[in-house]
């Protein structure tokens, strides 16, 4: 009897020990207690302290000279580097639809990650050999890219991406990734495909492009390669190529991993990340792999994961945190010790425009997260840079602060005297879309304008959280157009407890006038929270919702929004948002002091 009761107990014990966390069967696990409300578009959560969100590129069809030259309103899959002193971000991009051809892909760059180049073609639309037709169900070529760019051993920089056919761009659809190197002076050198698919007989015969090995230039042939040697790097290619040659080392059973992103943990394993919840483990660098696994804990649907280790030597994640799969927002962060264990649930970017243009697929929110790989050269400053898309129809970037706060301490006294004009505004959370800015002038006030009719510019400032707070706002409206300049004070999870509206003249509290401004002239507005009661000018009011513990105010260039939602139509035909391609009248808003204190 003991015997036989013996051999089950080691069995159970093994199967707890194999599912602890940090093992193959969970190499990785969020813990935190924060989790998204779905109705709101930064699901209610704590803000990254001091996240700058910068519109790299807004898509406009009737004037492409303002956008990508172009006019094309399908744009997608962001990646990012840094190499010789300045960032390189890639995205492909579709007329209308997302994978209607053809397709492109483009080239930004920026010296500082905040203002950014006009975009540039990096592989253009694919031209098959003469005598190659296309092959049944397909009608045309696109751009797919999972992976963007490689720093060889050498010290060559190849931006990379893959060619496919429309509408299946993977297996037998695909035709291979294509490789160019950029030069130190930003030149680019010739197109080679680098690696033909698995799934069809593609060679240099009938394809566009040489084999990399016909270059003339030994250090491009030598950087590709080591990419092609380097077993972590080319994971990312996985699933445009799931390799009937056996040339990836892990080996997906399920046939379902999609989007590779990966990072070593503090013990030295290295995690892969994948859409839909999916992670796995290597001991060795990637030669040899666990079973791919779904961690139940993170809770995400079709948009990619991003995984890496921060400047400050801990950890972040960075996804959609929804299961619904066509809206994708808010994207957040979670932190880690150690890359096993995460906690933290923050927001990087919780703002979801309007779509401006229908197109297939085109799902709501920032989704298809990426930063920069590992292994690539580290950005200057303590900052996690990351790429992505909003809307699929124009191009982001974010700069995250670490180490990742959430909670501040102490009072708020910002006077902008030490923020470099046009440089990053230290601990405030700035939302910059390219037609309505947030930045600081050169007398060291703190600026928004606005001249886009569907967005907005915002700047949030978070203080410490008490019940009874007093805040005091120098404002002056420089100019002003048809959509009000809000202030809002919120809790932890952004219910607003007031809403101070400036416009025409005006300034409404909570749907009440308590006083006036002139335009160009200064406003001193003073704001009082006391154990969930409302003051704003020396005018009592009720609040807008109750909520103890006031922790955020927000600056606006426009109204409230919480559309689209879950349940706007994702794949409705309408014609693009009225007048979406002009810019309307600017409006500018100037702050210059700030101040928190303790309500007497």
């Amino acid at each position: 009897m003991m015997r036989q009761f013996f051999i089950p107990l080691i069995a159970l014990m093994t199967t707890v020990a194999s599912a602890q966390t940090g093992s193959e069967r969970e190499p990785v696990s969020y813990i935190g207690g924060e989790i998204c409300n779905p109705r709101l578009h930064d699901g209610g959560l704590a803000y990254a302290i001091g996240a700058e969100n910068v519109q790299v590129m807004r898509a406009n069809r009737t004037h492409p000279d303002e956008a990508d030259g172009y006019g094309w309103t399908y744009n997608h899959a962001a990646n990012i580097t840094y190499w010789h002193g300045k960032f390189y971000l890639e995205y492909l991009s579709n007329p209308v639809d997302e994978q209607q051809p053809p397709g492109q892909t483009l080239l930004v760059t920026s010296d500082d990650g905040r203002h950014w180049s006009k975009p540039f073609v990096a592989f253009p639309p694919y031209q098959a050999p003469k005598g190659v037709t296309i092959p049944k169900p397909y009608y045309g070529y696109i751009m797919h890219q999972r992976m963007g760019f490689y720093t060889a051993p050498n010290g060559r920089l190849l931006v990379v991406a893959f060619y496919g056919h429309s509408y299946n761009p993977f297996k037998e659809g695909g035709i291979g990734r294509v490789a160019r190197e950029i030069k130190p002076d930003g030149t680019m050198g010739p197109i080679y495909f680098i690696r033909y698919s698995s799934h069809a007989q593609w060679n240099e015969t009938n394809t566009a492009y040489p084999f990399y090995t016909k270059s003339k230039d030994k250090g491009f042939r030598e950087a590709c390669q080591a990419l092609l040697g380097d077993k972590l790097k080319t994971l990312q290619w996985i699933d445009e190529d799931r390799g009937l040659d056996g040339f990836y080392n892990l080996k997906d059973s399920i046939n379902r991993v999609q989007a590779t992103s990966y990072y070593h943990r503090k013990d030295g394993k290295t995690v892969a990340l994948w859409k839909w919840s999916y992670a796995a483990l290597s001991p060795d660098d990637g030669k040899t792999w666990s079973t791919p696994v779904r961690i139940p804990s993170l809770i995400m649907a079709g948009g990619k994961q991003w995984g890496q280790r921060t400047p400050d030597g801990r950890y972040a994640i960075c996804y959609n945190p929804i299961e619904t799969q066509p809206y994708r927002y808010p994207l957040i962060a979670i932190s880690s010790d150690d890359g096993i264990t995460y906690d933290s649930m923050c927001v990087v970017h919780g703002e979801v425009p309007p779509r401006r243009f229908m197109g297939e697929n085109k799902d709501f929110g920032p989704c298809y997260v990426r930063g920069i790989t590992e292994g690539e050269a580290t950005p200057p400053g303590n900052d996690m840079w990351l790429a992505y898309t909003v809307n699929k129809e124009d191009v982001w970037v974010a700069r995250v602060p670490t180490p990742i706060r959430t909670k501040w301490t102490g009072k708020v006294d910002d006077n902008f005297d030490n923020i470099k004009p046009h440089g990053a505004v230290t601990d405030w959370n700035i939302y910059r879309p390219r037609w309505a800015d947030v930045y600081v002038n050169d007398r060291h006030q703190l600026c928004l304008t606005d001249s886009d009719r569907y967005d907005y510019a915002r700047a949030i400032r978070v203080f410490e959280a008490k019940a009874k707070t007093d805040i005091s706002l120098d404002v002056q409206v420089a100019a002003e157009n048809d959509d009000p300049f809000e202030v809002d004070v919120t809790d932890r999870h952004g219910v607003r407890i007031v809403c101070v509206s400036l416009h025409g003249g005006k300034v409404v509290a909570n749907g009440e006038t308590v006083g006036s401004y002139k335009q160009g002239k200064w406003l001193s507005l003073n704001i009082r929270i006391v154990d969930g009661g409302v003051e704003v000018q020396g005018h009592k009011l009720l609040a807008m919702h109750s909520a103890q513990h006031p922790e955020r105010l927000s600056l606006r260039t426009g109204e409230y929004r919480d559309l689209p939602n879950r349940n706007t139509p994702n794949q409705e035909k309408c014609p693009p948002l009225p007048g979406c391609d002009e810019r309307i009248a600017p409006a500018m808003y100037i702050i210059c002091l700030l101040y928190t204190s303790d309500a007497a």
